[in-house]
């Protein structure tokens, strides 16, 4: 992977990350690395959100899910790489 390559990331966020707004903070931290995200709620309770851009800018913003909102308590966060699509909202 090199610097100036975008990325696709597939992101499973565990904890407590539905009715705490994390949707809304996934996009928002996204639109303010320059990462494109798409943020879905699993009837499991979990959050999986699918991400592409800039390897340094996809670190960042994996590191604000780790964080969550103010009222959530993330307890995992598993990532996936994979070649970007160029659309977020392709699985």
């Amino acid at each position: 992977m090199t610097s100036g390559e975008t990325v696709r990331a597939e992101i499973l966020v565990s904890g407590r990350v539905q009715g705490v707004g994390f949707r809304r903070f996934a996009r928002n931290a996204g639109e303010r690395l320059g990462v494109k995200s798409n943020p879905i709620n699993l009837r499991d309770g979990k959050v999986f959100v699918i991400a592409e851009g800039k390897p340094e800018a996809l670190e960042l913003f994996i590191k604000e899910l780790r964080k969550g909102p103010m009222f959530a308590h993330v307890e995992d966060v598993d990532v996936t790489y994979r070649e970007a699509f160029g659309n977020v909202y392709d699985m």
